[in-house]
């Protein structure tokens, strides 16, 4: 909301954008609407406990993400709940169902792409609406869109890094911390979540891979068909001793394209995937990666090593994502 309203004016005057708030749900107010637009203290970052919800939304709360899309009258659809490794939900419905409302459905959430991704595709087109999602890897750095610029470019694989958390961990476990003790100073800084084991165990940057695959290489796969391996076996001597002697450890995305003959002699094509820990030669690109930073490097027939860097992103990264989706997705 606070990007919104910090760009409403280039947003009108540059692309004929203007918006109001017709609904909001969350687990603490409900599914709650007014196509008139809501009251402004319910849109604040954390709006007072004691405001009279009913009150501020009119009319009451809605039972469902169905009758909330009615009452809100909505055109666009922001999704941002918490990942679902094992099947994308809350998400995948909520996005379907704005979708079937006749609204554009933009989200920050990797599940859906992972785990529905054609589906909620098609159905956008068939409605005449967008699906998009450049939140969901990078923040909103445009990795998915990129595409868009590049015709007829063939994508062979990528190759990153693309987890925060482990980053950091291993960053500090490097200047001489515990496993422990660099989690929980990455906790301090509100990278890590109080559970971190979805970062820990490679469970995020797998699914990001995931999506990567599923989007820009157009092969759906699987998670447990991505080898994954987690940061929480490696020592600090081994982080120690590898900086030592120029390498450094990065949790490390990989997919690639890969081609073989069966004993017919036919040709299949199928992708090689993973997330592991591995050692980086310290003058490497990739190796410089620290902090909250992120890498990405694509490995095209045009281009053998296209790559961006995201440097240590601030507050409205992610926002900024979603922005630039309704953008795209209205004008």
């Amino acid at each position: 909301m606070r990007l919104l309203e910090d760009r409403a004016t280039e947003l009108q005057q540059r692309y004929g954008i203007s918006y109001r708030i017709t609904g909001i749900a969350s687990r603490r107010m409900g599914w709650i609407a007014n196509p008139n637009g809501l009251d402004s203290a319910l849109l604040a970052p954390n709006p007072s406990p004691l405001l009279d919800v009913s009150r501020a939304a009119a009319p009451a709360p809605h039972a469902d993400v169905h009758s909330w899309l009615a009452a809100a009258r909505a055109d666009v659809v922001f999704e941002a709940t918490s990942l679902n490794v094992e099947n994308g939900q809350p998400a995948v419905d909520h996005i379907r169902a704005a979708l079937e409302h006749g609204a554009h459905a933009i989200t920050a959430n990797k599940g859906p792409i992972v785990h529905a991704y054609r589906e909620l595709r098609d159905l956008a087109a068939t409605r005449g609406k967008r699906f998009l999602f450049e939140s969901t890897v990078m923040d909103g750095v445009p990795i998915f869109s990129l595409f868009d610029q590049l015709p007829a470019l063939r994508l062979q694989g990528f190759h990153g890094v693309l987890n925060s958390t482990t980053n950091v961990i291993l960053s500090e476990m490097e200047q001489g911390l515990s496993f422990d003790e660099a989690l929980k100073k990455a906790q301090a800084l509100g990278v890590a979540e109080t559970d971190a084991s979805h970062d820990i165990d490679g469970w995020d940057a797998a699914v990001k891979t995931a999506a990567l695959i599923t989007v820009l290489l157009d092969v759906p796969i699987r998670l447990d068909q991505i080898e994954r391996e987690g940061i929480r076996d490696l020592t600090p001597s081994a982080v120690r001793n590898a900086r030592r002697d120029g390498w450094l450890f990065k949790l490390v995305c990989r997919a690639r394209r890969t081609f073989s003959r069966n004993p017919a002699g036919v040709e299949v094509r199928g992708i090689e995937a993973s997330v592991r820990p591995e050692k980086i030669l310290s003058t490497q690109p990739m190796a410089r990666i620290s902090g909250t930073s992120s890498y990405l490097c694509f490995e095209t027939d045009i281009f053998p090593g296209l790559a961006i860097t995201e440097d240590n992103p601030g507050l409205y990264a992610t926002a900024y994502g979603m922005l630039a989706d309704l953008v795209r997705a209205v004008t």
